[in-house]
């Protein structure tokens, strides 16, 4: 078994516990008059950092949201006050993707990246990554902060980092046949694009010495049906990974792959809400990620409402690791859910049904409200010489999984739009 910082990794909850609340204290020390956004934040509240004797007090500090952090930046251009230190002090950065709106600035100090790389340490050791690896990383390493992250956990792990930017679909598998890739790093769906376009140019993936795959970005190598056919075009093993760039890398599975994700405990504290009322939770029940991140002092995340759907496990894995599991993965989104005649419905089950059907190369759903009733649409691109009835096979299956049936649509091959980084394939059009 590989692990990054096996001391930690396997520690008694309650040692585990006694870290986490000596890290959550020196960072509230630490933050206390000198991050402006926490300690008006804490201020309004009422609450010192004294006043948390035991992790039990954390709940007692405000949540923070992603829409406090815009409203921030947009107040105090451009990084906004969410900042520890004098600018001089940070070396780094990055920004969300934007796909739900304006990118929100993330800064961090030459610590916090060092914290960032551990992280994904972590995330890399856990898919049994060594020093005799050779990691390629298929993404074009632009502000988003993707997998620039991970090139710091492949030098704290000791493997060669491939940089596959500036690069088409092409050139990168030919670059990771000429230097011998063992790991490819990427999202889920550039995987299987990569593996489509090997298809297309009769390029044999045996040739690529691919053992493993690691993924981030978006939901997909935890969706059953997408890590299997990851899992059978690269003829290697698919690892999932958690985290955004507000809050870090906070979760990844490990190498026995017991259905879910391990929370790098050590570095990170996990709450479970329900989403509409803020109260905790039952272990096992499924609610909504609230994160707090430990070594990120520069520009940290307390109580971090991150609208990801989990449903949390503390049973003992057979890694030996003793931190908490997140069933599954990440589920889903609090508010990607959408109600189609009645039955709530999440992207990522959608996906999972789809993605059964090896015909299928590439898909669009669009919700869309027709004539007063909602209507689900889903635009597939089949792979070539694939027989078009698998369409009507789909639909039937979709109707039987789902109670209603979505309108399928056979699109001609590349009309639908490829992805390296997250893919949008949902769109929501109620207000039509």
């Amino acid at each position: 078994m590989t692990y990054f910082d096996q001391a930690t990794e396997t520690l008694p909850r309650d040692q585990l516990a006694a870290l986490q609340l000596g890290k959550l204290q020196a960072m509230s020390k630490e933050l206390w008059g000198r991050n402006a956004f926490y300690t008006n934040k804490w201020k309004s509240a009422g609450i010192a950092p004294a006043d948390i004797r035991s992790l039990d007090d954390l709940t007692s500090l405000p949540f923070t949201k992603k829409g406090e952090l815009m409203d921030d930046q947009a107040a105090h251009g451009p990084f906004g006050s969410n900042l520890t230190y004098p600018i001089e002090a940070y070396v780094r950065m990055h920004q969300t993707s934007g796909t739900t709106g304006v990118p929100l600035k993330v800064l961090d100090t030459s610590e916090s990246w060092d914290w960032w790389g551990r992280c994904w340490g972590h995330v890399l050791a856990g898919a049994g990554v060594t020093a005799s690896d050779r990691l390629f990383m298929a993404f074009a390493f632009g502000p988003f902060i993707g997998f620039w992250a991970a090139v710091e956990g492949a030098r704290k792990i000791g493997a060669v980092m491939i940089p596959g930017g500036g690069r088409d679909s092409q050139q990168r598998l030919e670059l990771m046949r000429e230097t011998g890739t063992t790991v490819l790093c990427c999202t889920p769906t550039y995987a299987l694009r990569l593996a489509e376009v090997a298809t297309e140019l009769g390029f044999d993936l045996a040739s690529i010495p691919m053992r493993a795959t690691v993924h981030a970005g978006e939901p997909g190598a935890n969706i059953p049906s997408t890590k299997q056919r990851i899992q059978n075009s690269w003829a290697a093993k698919c690892f999932d990974h958690a985290g955004a760039s507000e809050v870090g890398a906070h979760s990844f599975e490990c190498q026995e792959q017991p259905g879910g994700t391990h929370l790098i405990e050590s570095e990170y504290i996990a709450e479970v809400i329900n989403p509409l009322t803020g109260e905790a939770v039952a272990t096992g029940e499924r609610g909504e990620l609230v994160i707090t991140n430990l070594g990120r002092w520069g520009f940290p995340a307390i109580r971090y409402r991150t609208g990801d759907l989990v449903r949390v496990t503390t049973d003992r894995c057979d890694c030996g690791r003793t931190s908490l599991r997140f069933e599954g993965g990440i589920l889903g989104r609090a508010d990607d859910m959408v109600t189609v005649r009645g039955v709530n419905v999440f992207p990522a089950g959608v996906e999972n049904i789809i993605r059964r059907f090896a015909e299928v190369d590439e898909f669009r759903i669009t919700v869309n409200k027709v004539k007063q009733m909602d209507e689900m649409d889903i635009e597939v691109e089949l792979c070539e010489g694939a027989d078009p009835d698998v369409v009507h096979q789909l639909a039937v299956k979709l109707d039987s999984m789902l109670s209603f049936r979505p309108r399928v649509h056979h699109v001609a091959r590349n009309t639908l739009p490829r992805f390296e980084m997250k893919a949008r394939r949902f769109h929501v059009k109620l207000d039509s």
